[in-house]
């Protein structure tokens, strides 16, 4: 790169009289100021279009180059978008050209060598897999056009969302280039179609930017697997206890609980643990914090990636909550449910009974009940601010009391309702049928564990000095004698002490 591509500007279109009257004409429009600069587009499918779309709207012109311009039905691209032949399209351009087709058409370009020297190529394309030691498509395409430069980006941006306005301009653009100025270039460009650019460095880094669009939910995996390893024991448990064990005992065909009982009592098991591991790493790392006497030393890797995951976390949690009230919410409907209530009632006609009221099992369905709407409705509040649109909205101290206050909230609610479900049931024989526990006693264990937990942290005596400690306090062992003091101070430093501090 050579001393005058420093002059050149970074959308080129922008003369020299334009220059001068920027100050003499300060309300003038951007795209003016730019002189609508020419972008060019090689290729003609969905990404293409979407791009001239988003391009036109942004105030820029746009010459698209195709194979055979004359196939491209009329109305495809929008009003204002050239359609020429991809020599043509190449030429026309001013500074910057999209590489908008597949990587194995890249050495059907090589007759445009000539007409790409020293412009601006952006690479759009993705991966195919994820093998790691192979080139990447930007890579092999600055290979093939050694005058051009070649910078990555756009890749990670669907047609959809080129196409969507802006108010959808806070999409990331991963870009990368060897080439600084032409990088800069192409930020500016991102900028003026309202996206957010991030600057990865040289184009060895696309081969990580075009592999990102191919990873399928990679900070999920973990919750997921844990969520369904948590069904699976769970749904297991209740029906080797309500179906199996009572059909092969006693010949019960319970069987008609699979689809919808069994995984009703499963689903809100699965909730209680998943909210009780949101707030559980938490207190570990409050506890080494403790233990250490300082801040200073890193977590182990597991906990920290268990901390890092504590959002995917209490979305699952949320989301079985959510199924589990709508489950809840059909039960009535169940045929096997009207059939459970003609029989209940001739039995108690076959009684005598006249009236059936008790009113302690009418404050105990209404307690859990109120308790379980309650717990949902402040996890809903959860859920709706950890999305980024939300939580960027509020200052640290509005974030904190919801993730943390309002989390112990939803916890000690599902607690008290989970509770109130089992009323005193753990207390009868009959609750530990095949002398297996009921599943919500199970679901309750860590749940409480946390709660109890976080009230003892909550004592003076552990909440100062954790405070203190989380302000850069440090316990007398993680300070240097005086005498080493003394010896630092005084410049006489041995490498051995030098290393302890």
């Amino acid at each position: 790169m050579n001393g005058g591509d420093m002059k050149t500007p970074l959308l080129a279109g922008s003369d020299a009289d334009a220059d001068a009257d920027a100050d003499a004409d300060a309300t003038e429009s951007l795209p003016q100021r730019l002189g609508n600069p020419v972008i060019g587009i090689i290729g003609s499918g969905d990404f293409s279009r979407s791009l001239a779309i988003r391009l036109v709207a942004s105030g820029f012109s746009v010459v698209v180059g195709s194979r055979n311009p004359k196939r491209i039905p009329k109305g495809l691209f929008p009003d204002g978008v050239e359609l020429r032949s991809q020599r043509e399209a190449v030429d026309s351009a001013e500074r910057v050209i999209f590489a908008a087709i597949y990587p194995e058409h890249y050495s059907t370009l090589v007759g445009l060598r000539d007409g790409l020297a020293g412009k601006v190529l952006v690479d759009v394309s993705n991966a195919t897999r994820l093998d790691d030691g192979e080139l990447s498509n930007a890579e092999q395409l600055a290979e093939l056009f050694p005058q051009s430069r070649v910078v990555k980006g756009f890749n990670v941006i669907s047609a959809w969302a080129l196409q969507t306005g802006a108010h959808d301009g806070s999409r990331q653009v991963l870009i990368c280039s060897d080439c600084s100025d032409s990088k800069a270039t192409v930020v500016q460009l991102t900028r003026r179609l309202g996206f957010s650019p991030v600057d990865l460095g040289g184009l060895v880094a696309s081969r990580d930017i075009e592999k990102a669009p191919l990873h399928l939910f990679p900070s999920w995996e973990g919750a997921t697997l844990v969520t369904f390893l948590l069904f699976l024991f769970f749904y297991g448990y209740n029906v080797v206890k309500h179906v199996l064990l009572p059909y092969l005992a006693h010949g019960e065909h319970n069987f008609y609980q699979l689809p919808l009982e069994t995984v009703n009592q499963t689903l809100p098991a699965v909730a209680l643990i998943l909210l009780g591991l949101v707030y559980l790493p938490g207190l570990v790392a409050a506890v080494l914090q403790l233990a250490r006497g300082t801040k200073y030393k890193r977590f182990p890797s597991w906990l920290d990636r268990w901390m890092c995951r504590r959002k995917e976390l209490g979305l699952m949690s949320f989301l079985c909550a959510g199924v589990h009230a709508v489950y809840s919410m059909c039960l009535t409907l169940r045929r096997a449910a009207g059939y459970r209530l003609l029989n209940a009632a001739y039995r108690q006609v076959k009684a005598g009974v006249e009236n059936s009221w008790e009113e302690q099992q009418v404050w105990r369905s209404d307690l859990y009940l109120s308790c379980g709407i309650l717990g949902l409705g402040v996890l809903t509040l959860l859920a709706l601010t950890s999305l980024p649109s939300v939580g960027n909205a509020l200052n640290w101290r509005e974030f904190t009391f919801m993730q943390s206050g309002l989390g112990y909230a939803a916890l000690t609610l599902s607690i008290m309702h989970t509770l109130f479900f089992g009323w005193d049931f753990a207390f009868f024989p009959e609750a530990y049928r095949y002398y297996l526990p009921p599943v919500y006693l199970l679901a309750l264990i860590l749940p409480c564990v946390v709660l109890v937990g976080r009230v003892l942290l909550a004592l003076p005596c552990l909440a100062l000095r954790l405070a203190k400690i989380r302000r850069g306090w440090e316990s007398s062992r993680h300070r240097p004698s005086h005498s080493q003091g003394q010896e630092i101070t005084s410049g006489r430093v041995s490498p051995q002490n030098f290393g302890d501090v």
